[in-house]
């Protein structure tokens, strides 16, 4: 995607279910090519499998609206497919003149044929914007001159701490291995807005970023208010303004129209490279929204910031807030000092959980490449590699340890180190090995009631200090052949992921 010096505008192509001739898919592709003559966009960005149901395939769709003259961009997610065919996903689209893909990681899959799909998860997010990164160096390699150009997704309107931070952490790991640019989920905090862009200038990152609008109504206010949306909020009191909007003539669509074009001024001044809207506009709402919105004066944008702030009860905030939005600085929140105080304690660090303690002891004292018992353990594994009988009474040892004190499910390719002891195949439902998804609620996950394992991971690591440094490594990738096998030896003879992270360290 190219970011042009002014500020720009692109829309959502939500892809549909039916065939393409059906008059709903048809209208839609209709109403994108209008829209991209309208003068008013810049790109268009077309959806996969939103919401976890099957839709066609955003390639088809993009195929159709190619001769656009404006940037396309592809959504890939990860939910639906494995590496491979990720791959070929990304090979095809480039041969199609298509190189800007935001990479997702998905929404769990709630529903498919006879009953809920399985979903895949092979890499995440992470791993797929690394996977172009690849991609374009072999292109490169054979003379291609235009690579990919991946774009990725931060959510800063988290409530807790643990959330808000894993989420910019992430946001560092994509942007370091090859996102080019950044989209905000939808939210509805100018704070939280100010806040990311105030961590752009602060750890001096250069990439552009672009913010969310979803242009709301009564309807997607109450599924957004009930989380109908992993990791999408509308707060009870904005719900009652749609509710109150609603009963106008109109339905309250020129009250929304306004807010969104609002929600654009906010993000231009507070210094966003664009905005990317959605929630199915028309090409004559675009026209409506964009007209509001060059009718505002300069500073405009200061009032209604002010003004869209609709955070969760008690939410948690890095920095402290400005008297004006557009001053950036580096002065922390006092609730992220107090925590900090309080979690470097002696006294905090004896109360961290016992399993946690016991992990780091043993991969500080035998594991890690730095330490005195792994050359042990590299002669020991190399010795018993091709006797099968011993090798299978140690990896029995192994997952008598493991399943008790982790719940290891004999993955083969162990990341227990990375996320403070937490087992990510049986405590996290999209294996998440590079950070959290986006889905998160109140720190918990978006499927099963139990607390996201990187929320429960960043507050282990914070008694030691080691919380900043959680993200700081090479991406992981799962070895799927190494299943079943003894993660233990693949550690010591070099076999699993372990041995990239230790090669760049």
């Amino acid at each position: 995607m190219t970011v042009k010096d002014k500020f720009i505008f692109g829309v959502e192509v939500e892809t549909t279910r039916g065939l393409i001739k059906d008059l709903s898919v048809d209208t839609r592709i209709n109403h994108a090519i209008e829209m991209s003559r309208s003068g008013h966009l810049d790109f268009l960005a077309v959806t996969d499998n939103p919401g976890g149901s099957s839709h066609i395939q955003p390639e088809f769709l993009a195929q159709k609206l190619s001769g656009v003259d404006i940037n396309l961009i592809v959504n890939v997610s990860c939910k639906d497919s494995n590496r491979n065919a990720i791959g070929s996903r990304l090979w095809t689209l480039a041969s199609e003149g298509i190189f800007d893909i935001l990479a997702l990681t998905g929404d769990y899959p709630t529903e498919g044929y006879s009953g809920s799909s399985q979903p895949v998860f092979d890499i995440d997010s992470v791993g797929l914007i690394d996977l172009m990164r690849s991609m374009s160096l072999e292109m490169e390699n054979n003379g291609e001159k235009t690579l990919f150009n991946p774009g990725c997704v931060v959510s800063p309107f988290k409530l807790t701490e643990a959330e808000l931070m894993t989420q910019l952490y992430k946001l560092d790991l994509k942007l370091k291995s090859g996102a080019k640019w950044a989209v905000t989920q939808i939210g509805y905090d100018s704070h939280k807005l100010y806040e990311l862009k105030n961590w752009f200038k602060q750890k001096s990152i250069n990439r552009p970023l672009i913010g969310s609008v979803y242009i709301l109504n009564r309807g997607s206010a109450r599924f957004f208010n009930k989380w109908g949306i992993p990791g999408v909020y509308v707060s009870d009191s904005l719900l009652k303004i749609a509710e109150n909007q609603a009963t106008a003539r109109d339905k309250g669509k020129k009250y929304f129209n306004e807010f969104a074009a609002r929600q654009i001024s906010v993000l231009k001044g507070l210094g966003y490279s664009g905005v990317y809207i959605s929630g199915k506009p028309t090409p004559q709402r675009l026209d409506e929204i964009i007209n509001i919105y060059n009718s505002y004066s300069k500073n405009d944008w200061k009032q209604f910031a002010d003004a869209i702030n609709f955070p969760q009860d008690d939410e948690f905030y890095l920095y402290r807030k400005p008297k004006t939005f557009n001053t950036y600085h580096s002065e922390y929140s006092e609730k992220y000092l107090e925590s900090s105080k309080k979690a470097r304690t002696f006294k905090q660090r004896l109360k961290s959980p016992i399993r946690y303690r016991i992990g780091k002891f043993i991969h500080d004292s035998f594991f890690s490449i730095d330490a005195k018992g792994y050359k042990i353990g590299h002669v020991f594994y190399k010795y018993v590699r091709g006797k099968k009988r011993t090798s299978q009474a140690f990896h029995a040892l192994e997952q008598l340890s493991k399943v008790s004190l982790y719940g290891c499910k004999d993955c083969g390719d162990c990341s227990l180190p990375d996320i403070a002891y937490l087992c990510p195949e049986s405590q996290c439902v999209k294996n998440q090995r590079n950070g959290p998804c986006g889905g998160t609620r109140a720190g918990m996950c978006e499927i099963p009631d139990k607390e996201c394992i990187w929320s429960r991971a960043y507050y282990r690591l914070k008694p030691f200090g080691d919380e900043t440094n959680m993200l700081s490594r090479p991406v992981v990738f799962r070895d799927s052949k190494l299943n079943g096998t003894s993660a233990w030896s693949n550690t010591f003879l070099g076999l699993d992921h372990n041995t990239k992270k230790n090669k760049i360290r």
